[in-house]
């Protein structure tokens, strides 16, 4: 009997160590959402680009945005002169990838745009309200040609949304920067409040109540997302699990994180280097156990799923979500449009064929 509490307690010990492992003893602060930076550029032409700024500057992971002019005749450009030199009216965004996704970036552009009309986006008419997208890596092209197809489905009409590499982007006069900021209220055809709200419907992630929870969940499952327990390491089935797909929430079925950005932390639980969208999570201060942590809960419903620390890979932004698989349940990307998340294909295989 004794021999068996000393392994007992051994095997206690080892499980302390090993979380231990995953959580680095520098991280005396909460870390921020984006981790050591990933920065990135696009271009989006989308009507008067005062809206598409206005919109754009409030989605996490943009870290700056300025209004000119892209793809004209020349390299010279004014505002008064766009119908002479075919300039679109374009918004430099930059971004930081290791917080949010190209992807992420460009359903929030289809949201503001009507991308079947050609030369115009609400009431302005003309070749410099055109649509366009316009990059500087020539690795994103795929990408972007491949969420426009994906798109096109949804539409009756052809997408006329022009993709081009950037030729040149002259900045626009002082008075353009930012300009619903200095003109509250301002002309705009977006609803810049639209950048505040669910980028696809959540209707059907509904949160439930503890005992319907309790009913429909496994112990260790209840005891993670609501007790804010942590499963043993190396016992979930996600921990070394590489298919294809989306984890989700498994207490209200949201969307959390793809496949794409999971990768094997050797640590003993599921790790991720992002979540799928800037939506997805929310983040506490922890400081249960002695630690200062930063948590990470579900954003609809409030479950715990784990932590996040700032020892992952230092090529995908710095970050390590260490999930418990509990929290977890995984879709394969077969079965995502028969499930219903079908939105979320691009995020998963970002250059497929749709």
């Amino acid at each position: 009997m004794k021999n068996k509490n000393i392994l007992v307690r051994m095997s206690f010990l080892t499980a302390i160590v090993l979380f231990l492992s995953c959580t680095k003893a520098q991280a005396e602060q909460k870390l921020p959402i984006g981790g050591n930076g990933m920065i990135r550029e696009i271009y989006f032409a989308g009507g008067c680009f005062w809206g598409v700024e206005g919109y754009f500057r409030q989605i996490p992971g943009v870290k700056e945005t300025d209004t000119g002019y892209a793809n004209g005749k020349n390299d010279s450009a004014s505002y008064k002169g766009l119908h002479q030199s075919d300039h679109a009216e374009t918004v430099k965004i930059v971004y930081d990838a290791s917080t949010v996704s190209l992807q992420e970036l460009l359903a929030h552009y289809f949201r503001v745009v009507d991308p079947t009309s050609l030369n115009k986006q609400g009431n302005d008419t003309g070749r410099q309200y055109r649509t366009g997208i316009y990059y500087v890596d020539d690795s994103m092209v795929n990408e972007v040609k491949s969420f426009i197809k994906f798109m096109q489905r949804k539409y009756s009409k052809p997408i006329v949304i022009e993709v081009e590499k950037l030729k040149h982007f002259i900045l626009a006069e002082e008075y353009h920067q930012d300009y619903l900021q200095k003109n509250p209220g301002g002309y705009c055809h977006i609803d810049l409040t639209l950048a505040l709200k669910p980028l696809y419907d959540e209707s059907k992630f509904k949160p439930q109540s503890k005992e319907s929870l309790k009913r429909s969940l496994t112990t260790i499952q209840f005891s993670v997302t609501q007790e804010k327990a942590t499963e043993r390491p190396f016992t979930s089935q996600y921990d070394k699990f590489d298919a294809e797909g989306i984890y989700v929430d498994i207490t209200t079925g949201k969307p959390l994180f793809s496949s794409l950005n999971k990768y094997d932390a050797g640590c003993g639980w599921p790790s991720f280097t992002k979540p799928i969208t800037t939506q997805a999570l929310q983040y506490l201060d922890d400081r249960s156990h002695g630690m200062n942590r930063t948590e990470v809960v579900s954003k609809t419903g409030g479950a715990h799923l784990g932590h996040v620390f700032d020892d992952g890979p230092s090529d995908a932004g710095g970050l390590r979500y260490c999930i418990n698989g509990a929290a977890l349940r995984f879709i394969p990307y077969e079965n995502m449009e028969k499930e219903g998340y079908g939105d979320y294909l691009p995020y998963v295989k970002p250059t497929g064929n749709f």
